[in-house]
């Protein structure tokens, strides 16, 4: 298999330890070669000093402003330009990887009719719970969900396949085909850049590839609160109408705002009943 250059860009905003867990587990990880550029998002937390002393391998894009995570991952991409990398991964910083994650990332880019691939991923807090398998975009309703989420791993998800979309925590395209599609669109303030670059890269004919050979954990809880806020529902609610109107799935946009109160109340009943559960087990224990 002939991989070329591969980046793996990771974005940094004061997140120190998170990145420094990372940045180790990449360092793990031995085949296929590839090069680590971590971008900060203009952090004021000492991350630029810590990283180059502790990972001097580790390239180091110094941004003056937090550009978000479109602005950075594209300022981090545009970095690379011109120095023949073919294939980049997108990582979160608040991610642990398996020794063995990239090398079936890359091999899914070797079917031409793949455009994106996207791993396994997994609670940090609870490593054989997912917290993505795949995505699903149902455009006559306006639902965007990951497969899955809070679910025990199991075989059903260890299939290989075509899925709707990619999350921006972890996902693996060739450069030529980010650099086509623009990047991610910096117009999505938070939310929504990964499922916008899944649904313009599907628009080409070519599909989005869950790979679980490929395995990370993502540092999110299972059951907290922290998923429900208030906040950070109104940026999806916002991405979410951004989409449906921009590819023009009018179902959706028409759906969304009436349907939400309920996937979200569905939602809170779930992560209460698996913090419930987990207090049992605890207890039990």
């Amino acid at each position: 298999m002939n991989e070329g250059k591969i980046a793996v860009i990771v974005l940094n905003w004061n997140g120190a330890a998170d990145t420094i867990a990372c940045l180790a587990s990449l360092a793990k990880v031995r085949r296929p070669a590839f090069t680590t550029l971590l971008v900060d998002n203009g952090s004021s937390d000492g991350t630029a000093d810590l990283v180059l002393k502790a990972f001097p391998d580790v390239e180091l894009l110094g941004l003056p402003e937090n550009r978000g995570f479109a602005g950075g991952c594209n300022a981090g991409f545009a970095s690379l330009t011109g120095r023949g990398f073919d294939t980049v991964v997108f990582l979160n910083n608040d991610t642990i990887v398996d020794e063995g994650f990239l090398e079936p990332l890359v091999a899914a880019l070797q079917d031409p009719w793949t455009g994106i691939s996207v791993p396994k991923i997994l609670y940090m807090d609870d490593p054989c719970r997912i917290w993505y398998a795949g995505g699903i975009v149902r455009p006559s309703t306006g639902m965007i969900a990951h497969r899955g989420i809070r679910m025990a791993d199991g075989p059903r998800f260890s299939i290989a396949g075509p899925t709707w979309y990619a999350t921006g925590c972890c996902l693996c395209i060739r450069s030529a085909d980010f650099e086509k599609l623009g990047g991610f669109d910096e117009g999505f303030r938070m939310y929504g850049e990964d499922v916008d670059l899944s649904l313009k890269m599907r628009s080409t004919g070519k599909i989005i590839r869950y790979e679980p050979a490929s395995r990370i954990w993502h540092r999110v809880s299972a059951s907290a609160g922290g998923e429900m806020g208030i906040r950070k529902q109104l940026r999806k609610s916002r991405a979410a109408v951004r989409i449906f109107s921009r590819h023009r799935m009018w179902g959706g946009l028409v759906l969304y705002p009436i349907l939400l109160p309920f996937r979200s109340a569905a939602s809170f009943l779930k992560c209460t009943l698996l913090r419930f559960a987990g207090h049992g087990k605890d207890g039990a224990a």
